[in-house]
């Protein structure tokens, strides 16, 4: 490529809010060893990106945000032999997508079937990969099982709510507002629980008794942690998986005990991709779901890169539902 070529990205120079996330011209990416460049044709939006942005997870800066994406490959380095100049990929997981182009390691691609659009592959594969592992591993769902899935009508949660009900039990989700509900209910809840209007510990026992839930998967953090743990049956477990209201405060483990000998986990997709054949396996049960019709895709909005901060707004005020794309 051109060493003096530019293409647009958004650069963080520093941690902090939204201002933070600049429009400029960086150097064109350029291929080595083991990666490909591709043209963004969107990236996913995720709270992660907030974390990294305000400094909750610490940074080298500069650097360009954006953990997933997909779009089409244009240049193809060493001892890459499963990627070619032409092919539709997509990939989670590496720094950088908020931008035109983005250099990303093969071995982290996935190849997007005919049937499936990019924005589709950009906006399932972090969140998609989440709710597989979480409802397939972490706490591997039956029809025997109760759960709880906060954030119902939020990015994980609106695809753990579809997998969760091709389980077959019991869904309870929690979202913020009537319309999110809606949305939660046609993903296949049970029972939606606006959080805003009720006490929602107050509202599952109502729905299930006291202390009968398997499992509660929570990515909002330390809002809800508290009244979770306590509507889980003896060795239930508790699932953490987000930080969207802060961090959980730190825990002793003789609470478990004391609360009927509970299960915690803080899990994280990087755990649970890896081998390539792990990060293959599940990708390729979200696109064989999303062409069946089984697993809807919902993309609430879509922000230009110049954008990018009022997208970060939007989602930390929790004014979004399903996905939010940047699309370059």
């Amino acid at each position: 490529m051109d060493g003096g070529a530019s293409v647009r990205a958004i650069v963080i120079e520093e941690s902090g809010g939204p201002e933070k996330l600049l429009l400029g011209d960086v150097p064109s990416p350029t291929v080595g060893e083991g990666t490909v460049v591709v043209d963004v044709a969107a990236a996913g939006l995720n709270f992660i990106d907030t974390y990294h942005r305000s400094g909750l997870y610490p940074m080298e800066f500069p650097f360009t945000p954006g953990v997933e994406g997909a779009g089409v490959v244009t240049a193809v380095g060493t001892g890459v032999e499963e990627i070619a100049v032409g092919d539709r990929v997509a990939w989670s997981g590496q720094i950088g997508s908020y931008a035109e182009q983005a250099v990303v390691v093969a071995a982290s691609a996935v190849p997007v079937p005919d049937e499936i659009d990019l924005e589709t592959a950009a906006a399932v594969l972090l969140q998609g990969l989440t709710a597989h592992y979480l409802a397939t591993d972490t706490f591997p769902l039956t029809d025997a099982h109760q759960c709880l899935i906060h954030a119902g009508a939020g990015g994980v949660g609106l695809l753990l709510t579809q997998i969760a009900a091709m389980k077959g039990g019991r869904v309870i989700t929690t979202v913020g507002s009537e319309d999110k509900a809606v949305l939660s209910r046609d993903a296949g809840a049970d029972d939606v629980i606006v959080y805003t209007q009720t006490d929602f510990k107050e509202a599952v026992e109502d729905l299930v008794g006291e202390k009968s839930l398997d499992v509660v998967f929570d990515g909002v953090g330390a809002a809800t942690f508290d009244k979770s743990i306590d509507l889980l049956r003896p060795r239930g477990m508790m699932v953490t998986f987000g930080n969207a209201s802060g961090p959980v405060p730190d825990i002793s483990p003789l609470m478990l005990s004391q609360k009927g000998s509970l299960f915690l986990t803080r899990p994280t997709l990087a755990h649970y991709l890896r081998t390539r054949e792990e990060l293959l396996g599940r990708v390729n049960d979200l696109f064989r779901w999303i062409a069946a019709g089984d697993l809807d895709v919902h993309i609430d909005a879509r922000y230009a890169l110049g954008d990018a901060a009022d997208a970060h707004r939007a989602l930390e005020a929790r004014l979004t539902t399903g996905k939010v794309l940047i699309v370059p």
